[in-house]
């Protein structure tokens, strides 16, 4: 098996055509139409935001910085703009039942005028209603149903008056009603002259007495309907009245609202109050209704789509509960909470309403009961504005119950892909509520073809930041940058914000340069300054390398020892450095501790790892024989914790020297992943494990000689900072591409790494003969061993004798 060629520097990075880069401005170019290379999910959009049936709402799966928001957002005004402008909504007083407000619903841009309409009502009742009322005509003709109310009062009480006085009985008023008495004479006769009166004359004055007040309380009981009378034509005057003042302005009002019958209905109700209330509006001149009074017959304009062109698109940046589906709000008077139909307010599902509504859907689950109500809007169909409180039970006091509102709307939830499975997983109602999903790439192909358009994109950016143009060297190292986020050379970010970030920046070293154009100098200058400010942890990494507090050797040779390669992610900073792995090897049952697992620093896929090199060994170099090892492997100075399996050919490498006592050479670094066949895998941040291992050599001294083996499989994922390509140009630095274990064993070691025959005998002076001769000594060693646990296990069977004995070894070997 021939030894791996280092790559060519063309392998390296993927630059930019240069074909496409003959301009001299951004400025020149056309505008390319966003959102570039992402069809399928604006197909979805397009699908999601066209099918009016119940349940397709849309979630959008992006990643943050890809824009998802600002493109979702200007697809669906575009698209709103052609769509019929929803009604207004307005809140009124109902005189049925107060406590239950009614929704009424207007064509857009009439709601402002109902509620000016109600306000000039109240104007004209505050005002001219109640002149009417104080003057001299109305004043006349009650006085005159007063003056009929007393007269027939009065001549009932005078005929019995009369007919006592026939039978010489008078009748008296009293302080407390009336009272008769016998007289004579005109004069009422004494008590004691009364007594001297013979006992029939005295019987029948009583008897007549009796008769009288009989007649008398029959007269004073007519008096309530009497009243009941003059209260009824009382009301029917104040109506008479009342629709004399408001004939014009009610009349001007129902006629105008002729086309709503809801709205003449509500009228019609008012009218109906204001004349059952015609005494609130009697009084002094000037004086007026009272304020509560006249509040009952304002709208309360709870959506105003007067300057909409189109159907509304709202983003709810705060979407708790209230914000969502409205709140009424209190007062407090008097020391109590106090509120009506004129404290309800909307929210965003109101004015979404017969629109888009847009919602970050981790800032919706991060609000309490905020995803719930929405799941019950969209389930229900209709906006019912209730508290919290009231909702789960949590507060008994009396509140409003606002009518619902019907609801026609397309929620789209913005949100990453994890959040996406975990609803679609643990939540029934997601399933039925989003069934239309638009996924965004996160990044999209660069084809030699599309490099007109790639050009046109870095236009677009520019110009939509607001900021200078950039030259074509440039406008092709931000290319580049795209395709070194990507991590492939065959794709470029899709993360609008990241080189909007880098543009406005760049734009920034421009301006300070006094230059009317970014060039590619400002560009290399925004990109190094980014990274030098979040830079400090890995340049302390580097400088415990080089002083030898973090011991990693570049030279020389050494058993059981290997640079491997690892990225440490910390915010927006990503960087590799080289870690030392360490391997030992003992005659033993087969076992590989791994240190790392045992101390609970290493994760599952690393556990993993392990377990998948050790049966490449078993399967390799004891096929059909049992493997006599004992071995440990450790990422020495490690203290934070390993995942992965990118330091698994790195590992076996470790240990095959181990066992063979072959030196590995310290001048290259190893990544890459192994399956159990043997076979290079590839890994992730293979261009900052490079970068890091240069960084570590170059620390050191020259970089002569010094090189990283790679899987083949990660070949174009590498876009290789411009330090590391002049190196490998220069034949300095090597970059060796892999595919099995065997060519990482040839070229760490120089030794042929041989393949087994069909008896399984490697070739003599090859590496995998050496590995292969002390594995067998190690079962040379464990024979005795094992003869001896037979021996002393008479009485037992051999298989329980030779298993406990191996389980005593075993555990002395991991100790």
């Amino acid at each position: 098996m021939p030894a791996p060629k280092p790559l060519s520097m063309n392998r390296l990075y993927r630059s930019f055509p240069a074909e496409y880069l003959d301009f001299v401005s951004t400025d020149k170019l056309d505008e390319l139409a966003l959102p570039w290379g992402q069809e399928q999910a604006m197909r979805a959009l397009e699908f999601g935001a066209s099918i009016a049936n119940h349940g397709f709402n849309l979630y959008v799966l992006a990643t943050r910085g890809t824009g998802a928001r600002e493109l979702v957002q200007a697809y669906l005004k575009r698209r709103a703009e052609q769509a019929e402008c929803p009604p207004d909504w307005c809140y009124v007083f109902n005189f049925k039942s107060p406590e239950e407000p009614l929704a009424l619903s207007l064509p857009a841009g009439e709601g402002h005028r109902f509620r000016a309409d109600l306000h000039m009502l109240i104007d004209e009742l505050r005002s001219g209603v109640a002149a009417v009322f104080e003057s001299e005509e109305y004043q006349g003709r009650l006085q005159e149903l007063q003056d009929e109310f007393n007269e027939r009062q009065q001549k009932s009480i005078d005929e019995i008056g009369e007919e006592a006085a026939r039978d010489d009985i008078a009748l008296i008023s009293t302080p407390t009603g009336f009272t008769l008495a016998p007289m004579r004479d005109g004069d009422v006769i004494d008590p004691d002259e009364y007594e001297k009166l013979d006992a029939d004359e005295r019987k029948r004055i009583e008897a007549r007495i009796v008769e009288l007040q009989r007649k008398l309380q029959q007269a004073v009981q007519q008096m309530p309907r009497l009243r009941k009378q003059l209260r009824k034509r009382i009301r029917a005057l104040n109506e008479e009245m009342m629709t004399f003042a408001l004939g014009g302005p009610m009349g001007e009002l129902k006629e105008r609202w002729s086309h709503l019958p809801a709205v003449l209905e509500h009228l019609e109700r008012v009218r109906e109050d204001v004349v059952e209330n015609a005494g609130a509006f009697h009084g002094r001149r000037g004086a007026g209704p009272p304020g509560e009074l006249l509040d009952r017959y304002r709208a309360n304009l709870l959506v105003d789509n007067a300057e909409l062109n189109g159907a509304p698109v709202v983003y709810e940046d705060l979407p708790n509960h209230h914000h969502l589906v409205g709140r009424i709000e209190h007062q407090v008077r008097d020391g109590a909470l106090y509120t009506d139909f004129s404290m309800i307010r909307a929210g965003a599902l109101h004015r979404a309403n017969g629109g888009y509504l847009l919602l970050d859907v981790r800032r919706v689950l991060t609000h309490p009961m905020a995803w719930e109500s929405l799941k019950r809007v969209l389930s229900a169909g209709e906006i019912r504005i209730e508290s919290l409180e009231r909702t789960y039970g949590l507060a008994s006091t009396t509140s409003l119950q606002p009518a619902c509102i019907p609801l026609s709307i397309k929620v789209v939830l913005l949100g990453d892909r994890l959040l996406y499975y975990l609803l679609a997983h643990y939540d029934p109602d997601f399933g039925e509520l989003f069934k239309v999903e638009a996924d965004f790439e996160d990044q999209v192909e660069w084809r030699e073809e599309d490099g007109a358009l790639h050009v046109r994109l870095v236009a677009t950016l520019a110009r939509g930041a607001g900021i200078r143009p950039l030259d074509g060297a440039a406008t092709g190292r931000l290319i580049e940058h795209a395709s070194r986020l990507a991590g492939d050379q065959r794709k470029i970010t899709a993360r609008d914000r990241l080189l909007r970030d880098v543009l406005m920046e760049a734009d920034h070293w421009a301006a300070s340069a006094g230059a009317v154009m970014i060039t590619r100098e400002h560009l290399e200058q925004a990109l190094d300054e980014s990274r030098g400010r979040v830079d400090r942890v890995r340049r302390r990494a580097l400088e415990q390398i080089q002083r030898g507090i973090v011991i990693v050797a570049t030279s020389g040779q050494v058993v059981g020892q290997v640079n491997g390669l690892a990225v440490s992610r910390l915010g927006k900073l990503s960087f590799g450095l080289p870690a030392r792995i360490t391997a030992t090897a003992r005659p033993g049952r087969g076992q590989i501790v791994d240190i790392e697992r045992e101390a609970k620093l290493g994760g599952p896929i690393h556990s993993k790892a392990v377990m998948i090199l050790s049966r490449y060994i078993a399967s390799r170099f004891a096929a059909s024989a049992e493997l006599s090892l004992s071995a440990s492997l450790a990422f020495e100075q490690n203290y934070g914790g390993i995942e992965g399996d990118s330091a698994s050919v790195a590992e076996v490498c470790a240990l095959l020297s181990a066992i063979a006592r072959v030196p590995l050479k310290q001048c290259l670094a190893v990544t890459g992943s192994i399956n159990q066949h043997g076979e290079v895998q590839a890994v992730g941040g293979v261009n900052e494990k490079i970068e890091g291992f240069f960084d570590v050599c170059a620390n050191a001294g020259p970089v002569d000689g010094h090189g990283v083996l790679m899987p083949a499989s990660n070949i174009d994922h590498l876009m290789l900072d411009g330090r590391v390509r002049e190196a490998v140009a220069a034949g300095r630095f090597a970059i060796y591409p892999i595919r099995r274990v065997e060519e990482a064993i040839e070229l760490l070691t120089g030794m042929a790494p041989g393949e087994p025959d069909d008896q399984g005998r490697y070739p003599e002076g090859s590496f995998g003969h050496r590995v292969a001769q002390r594995l067998a000594e190690f079962t040379r060693i464990n024979r005795p061993d094992r003869t001896r646990s037979r021996q002393g296990g008479a009485g037992e069977g051999p298989d329980q004798g030779d298993g406990s004995n191996g389980s005593e070894d075993d555990a002395l070997a991991e100790r």
